[in-house]
């Protein structure tokens, strides 16, 4: 008795399977396969891009009348967290002037493809993060690019207008950001 009702459910399931299949078959319409568009993954690390620490250093020094905004973060720091909303008031705020605000993570890379994109999708900062490897990140690195930072502790915001520069070690407030990014657009 168990053969024939295992036999009759295994039938059953090959079959509509096989109506299924003829369905899905149906639907297809003949189309040239450059003309199929198929969607984006919904990958959310899509659009975060990955800087090699020279590639970081050039981004750093760039000199023009443009204000670079660079906020060095990551994903479990809760001081970094609580500062992103200023952030990305002045991303808003300053959408038509020459400001660039750009979050750097500096988490491992082995969370690159996971926790990073998945945070950076909830705190709506996919399209201003990239991703360099703080592991890479040595003394030179630091020494070069940096009057006081040295890497032993974030978030760590660093501000550039041509020649002139600001640092800034540790949380600042939404009124410390806006005093700073006012005096630099002077």
């Amino acid at each position: 008795m168990k053969k024939i009702i295992l036999s009759t459910l295994l039938v059953l399931a090959l079959v509509s399977c096989k109506k299924e299949a003829e369905k899905t078959e149906g639907n297809i319409s003949m189309a040239d396969s450059a003309d199929v568009v198929v969607p984006e993954p919904v990958a959310a690390n899509a659009s975060l891009k990955s800087l090699s620490t020279q590639q970081t250093t050039d981004f750093l020094q760039k000199k023009n009348d443009t204000l670079y905004v660079t906020n060095f973060f990551a994903t479990w720091c809760g001081p970094c967290v609580r500062e992103i909303p200023h952030f990305k008031k002045k991303i808003e705020e300053l959408k038509d002037k020459p400001v660039k605000i750009t979050f750097v993570s500096v988490d491992q890379k082995q969370v690159w493809n996971t926790e990073v994109p998945r945070f950076t999708q909830e705190h709506g900062i996919q399209n201003h993060t990239i991703l360099v490897d703080g592991q890479l990140l040595d003394q030179n690195f630091f020494a070069s690019n940096f009057k006081q930072w040295d890497g032993g502790a974030i978030p760590f915001t660093f501000m550039r207008k041509g020649d002139k520069t600001d640092e800034t070690l540790g949380m600042m407030s939404e009124e410390q950001l806006n005093e700073k990014i006012n005096s630099l657009l002077k």
